[in-house]
């Protein structure tokens, strides 16, 4: 529709207005409009009450996608059926109207919902889906009517310039609509990339998250330089922002770059992969779930997440406890008296790591003479276990509370520091005297 035949369109209309028939197009636009908004807030009813199970992807899709069409569908449905009557008795030009309105309803809706189903559910277009919709839609119809040519005209005659670059206010509008379109396009093409990577279970997960992080900051990069170009703004003019970016990253900035750096390391020399045990500061220690470009996530086993910094892990040194083999030794230190048969002691230690169902066959578990203490002998029992991801601590627990109780059956002492007190010279038999008078008085006393 050009500007000529929008304006005989607002001619037409504003002669029917003056006719009863008009007041039919109203009334049967309106009646269309409501049993569209009754039928789509039914099926939305049903949706919310429907129970997810025994529906397959593909089902669940279709369903939820004809229910986002269905107002403006429902309501193209009336309006053609109540324009194919009207159209018998009179003009009907409000439904001509609202019909290619209707339609360009539908087909932004089915874009936005298209583009929530190719990004992350929680992404921006989750949150501000309402309003892309209506913008895009208003777009449309300014289009549809006529409205287009004379709007840009109009923007045209607002000129401003940039530096050496001359530019207007419909070129901003045009490229900011170029580069959301572009960038969209980008980075739904970087989601599929990342997916068919996510896919790929023979590939190195770090050098799948590497693929997938340089493939969208690419892809991104090159659809705005793009877009910029197709608009007509010279990318050259970029080399200022360039520099001035460079001049952040070396004063405020220099940390964040540091940790970048950092992250892609990490990731490129699998130093560090996600599942793996590390001790963060020599007492901390976590596994791995996640490795970004700028933090690592790392879980405790109390259930606690800390976020390093990826500067911390490549300057630092980081315990890997599962590098290169994921097994790991644990150690029980244990005391017992000078008068225990240690063969005995040593064989009852290694026969509780041996029941324990974590604790290896190979390497086996052994126990160590450690040193001859003041109140005992030391011994040590170390084994090994193949998942220390599920803790340390509860083994040991379990393996000492076996020992106590083997020992505590074969009579095995388990000895606590004793102290015994002597006192000798001068001061041990004013003391001894002191005793006797005293005794001595106690037993005057019960005579009398």
């Amino acid at each position: 529709m050009n500007e000529t035949q929008f304006f005989a369109l607002i001619h037409e209309l504003w002669r029917d207005i003056q006719k009863p028939d008009f007041l039919w197009q109203t009334a049967a636009l309106c009646v269309s409009l409501a049993i569209a908004w009754w039928l789509a807030r039914r099926l939305r009813q049903q949706r919310v009450n429907a129970t997810p199970t025994g529906r397959s992807g593909l089902r669940d899709f279709g369903y939820a996608s004809v229910k986002r069409l269905a107002f403006p569908l429902i309501a193209l449905l009336g309006v053609v059926i109540f324009r194919s009557f009207l159209k018998l008795s009179g003009n009907v030009s409000l439904l001509d109207l609202a019909i290619p309105l209707l339609v360009a309803m539908a087909l932004v809706r089915a874009t936005i919902y298209l583009l929530r189903r190719a990004f992350s559910p929680s992404g921006w277009l989750a949150t501000s889906e309402r309003f892309v919709a209506v913008t895009v839609w208003l777009g449309l119809a300014i289009y549809i009517v006529g409205l287009a040519g004379p709007l840009i005209g109009l923007l045209e005659q607002v000129n401003f310039s940039v530096g050496k670059q001359k530019l207007d206010l419909w070129i901003v509008v045009h490229g900011a609509l170029t580069v959301l379109v572009t960038v969209l396009v980008a980075l739904w093409g970087a989601g599929l990339i990342e997916a068919r990577l996510s896919a790929a279970e023979q590939m190195d997960s770090n050098l799948r998250v590497v693929l997938a992080r340089v493939t969208k900051a690419l892809l991104a990069i090159v659809a705005l330089l793009l877009s910029l170009s197709l608009v007509g703004i010279d990318v050259t003019a970029l080399s200022v922002f360039g520099g001035a970016l460079a001049v952040g990253l070396g004063f405020g900035l220099q940390k964040i770059a540091s940790n970048y750096v950092s992250g892609f390391i990490i990731l490129l020399d699998r130093s560090i992969r996600i599942g793996n045990l590390i001790s963060v500061d020599g007492a901390t220690s976590g596994i791995v779930s996640q490795i970004t470009t700028r933090y690592t996530v790392v879980r405790t086993l109390s259930g606690t997440e800390l976020i390093v910094p990826n500067e911390y892990l490549v300057a630092n040194i980081v315990q890997n406890q599962s590098y290169t083999d994921s097994r790991v030794r644990v150690v029980v230190p244990l005391q017992v008296a000078y008068g225990t048969d240690l063969e005995l002691a040593m064989g009852l230690m290694e026969s509780a790591a041996r029941a324990h169902a974590r604790v290896l066959a190979d390497p086996a578990p052994g126990v160590l003479l450690r040193a001859f203490a003041d109140s005992g002998i030391n011994l040590e029992l170390g084994f090994w276990i193949a998942d220390p991801e599920m803790g340390t601590g509860n083994v040991c627990s379990d393996i000492s509370l076996a020992i106590w109780k083997s020992f505590q059956a074969a009579a095995v002492e388990i000895p606590y520091p004793r102290r015994d007190l002597r006192i000798i010279g001068a001061e041990a038999e004013r003391l001894a005297s002191r005793d006797a008078s005293e005794q001595s008085g106690e037993s005057s006393a019960a005579s009398v």
